[in-house]
């Protein structure tokens, strides 16, 4: 049996030749003009797109969704997709983001419950109609931006708007998220518990049993909430946060490999190597060369 495809930028610019910067984004203003695949996709990138009109229903990780206009959709990496029906009229604006991209154009955010998590099980949110304007108009800024290619700080101006895209997104998610419609499970409340935590605490903590002991349950209790939840175990998002912030650390700042080590709580910096290069499978300074 054959690995599932990803869906990717790369393989989504082999479909549509709109404006992109590389391998690492893409805007597409037409997404009924997207050939869709006849067989379940694992996204390998993140989809944020808007339906501006009609109707469209497929699955997200086996779950079927309906979207409608001013509905938001968000994919993570790593969900699949399957079972696309849209109807004659459907439409909408997106952009795609390879994993290294959003996490640079991020790097100054830490607070991404809102944003990722929510989304993972509820990847279509109704916006309010000033909301999905506002998506509009960055999508119309972000397309300006992108194709200046003249601008000598392009990259950099896309990142910094992609940012404040993000922002208002979450803060749109933070509203539906208290909103009497998503009154949140025991797992689920659990789960953003924890991520908080891990957000405020991952940088000298990495052991989920100290997590748990934080929350008054048992690390058994803890790992099957957040893995029903999120599909990923409790070390995982540990992993992401810590992964995340090297990654950042190494690209953005100039402080040598011992001292990130030192700050992110590492015995030593082989240590820290020897973690970095099983998560992200090159070695501190290999990545920061690239």
């Amino acid at each position: 049996m054959t690995d599932m495809k990803e869906i990717t930028v790369a393989s989504a610019l082999q479909l549509h030749k709109g404006s992109h910067i590389e391998n690492d984004l893409l805007l597409l203003d037409a997404l009924a003009a997207i050939p869709l695949p006849e067989e379940p996709r694992r996204m390998g990138c993140l989809l944020l797109a808007l339906c501006t009109s009609g109707t469209a229903r497929y699955t997200v990780d086996t779950i079927q969704h309906v979207v409608r206009p001013k509905d938001i959709i968000i994919i993570s990496p790593g969900q699949v997709t399957d079972d696309y029906d849209l109807s004659e009229d459907c439409n909408g604006i997106g952009l795609m983001l390879s994993d290294r991209f959003f996490r640079e154009s991020i790097s100054g955010i830490h607070e991404l419950s809102s944003l990722f998590l929510f989304s993972k099980n509820h990847p279509v949110c109704q916006l309010r109609p000033e909301e999905a304007e506002m998506l509009r108009n960055y999508f119309h800024l972000l397309k300006q931006k992108v194709d200046n290619s003249d601008h000598h700080f392009r990259v950099e101006t896309v990142k910094s708007l992609l940012q404040t895209l993000i922002y208002d997104i979450s803060n749109a998610i933070y509203r539906i998220q208290n909103s009497e419609k998503h009154k949140h499970s025991r797992s689920e409340k659990i789960f953003f518990d924890y991520i908080e935590l891990v957000e405020r605490n991952f940088r000298h903590e990495r052991r989920v049993g100290w997590y748990a002991a934080q929350l008054n349950i048992t690390a058994k209790y803890l790992s099957e909430s957040v893995k029903a939840i999120s599909r990923r175990t409790p070390n995982a998002w540990i992993d992401y946060y810590v992964t995340l912030e090297m990654r950042v650390m190494l690209k953005n700042t100039a402080k040598s490999i011992k001292e990130i080590a030192n700050e992110l709580h590492f015995s030593n910096q082989s240590f820290m190597g020897k973690y970095f290069k099983e998560h992200v499978g090159m070695s501190p300074s290999q990545y920061r060369k690239t």
